[in-house]
């Protein structure tokens, strides 16, 4: 029988004496009234590149929604089982969300992939391969620019991405909707793991900026 990692149980039990200890009347008072974020994150599962690390929230501050390169499909409502679609889902209609950001972050797998298809272990015919298809051409086009450095082409895809992640997420009807009606703000943003820098999109350009902080 596996035995439970031993760093996850002293990390609980740090968490218990530390955190959890300052903030016992918050984390009650959570379990007792619900919860009520006013901001979703949709993040890559990336290890380094956490929201709730970046953003320095506390519990019960960001609903976050994590999957392989920060990617939003097409609104598709039919027989499938569509984990991030149902959390877009819940976060919009139930939690009453104001803000969703899509967040991206530099040297992501997910993005490295779909640039080297050829040369990487994951099947294409499975799981990963299927779901970065859903950017179409556009890694192919990228990666076809000799103009550009292989980190220039991945940082460019990643940004890319974002984007079309942003489009993607205002054809569910009621994003579209809110979104229009001001009850709703779409952002998006990308988070540089070696600098710690996090650059913002600009609404009308699409241009990733450093924020004046």
């Amino acid at each position: 029988m596996h035995r439970f990692p031993d760093h996850l149980l002293t990390g609980h039990a740090n968490f218990m004496a530390g955190r959890y200890a300052r903030e016992r009347e918050r984390m009650r008072e959570l379990a007792d009234q619900g919860q009520t974020p006013t901001t979703m994150i949709i993040a890559c599962c990336d290890s380094r590149a956490a929201p709730e690390t970046i953003f320095d929230a506390g519990p019960g501050e960001l609903f976050v929604l994590r999957n392989v390169a920060n990617l939003v499909p097409l609104y598709q409502p039919d027989a499938g089982q569509h984990g991030t679609s149902a959390a877009i889902e819940f976060a919009v209609k139930a939690l009453n969300i104001a803000n969703i950001v899509v967040m991206g972050h530099g040297r992501c797998g997910g993005i490295k992939a779909a640039l080297n298809p050829d040369s990487t272990p994951l099947d294409a015919g499975d799981f990963i391969g299927k779901w970065m298809s859903m950017l179409g051409d556009v890694p192919g086009q990228v990666g076809q620019n000799d103009a550009m450095t292989p980190a220039e082409r991945q940082t460019a895809l990643e940004r890319i991405s974002i984007r079309s992640s942003i489009h993607n997420l205002r054809t569910f009807p009621y994003v579209a909707e809110l979104e229009s009606a001001g009850q709703l703000a779409v952002h998006g943003a990308w988070f540089d793991i070696s600098s710690g820098e996090l650059w913002i999109m600009d609404a009308d350009s699409g241009d990733f900026i450093r924020p004046a902080i």
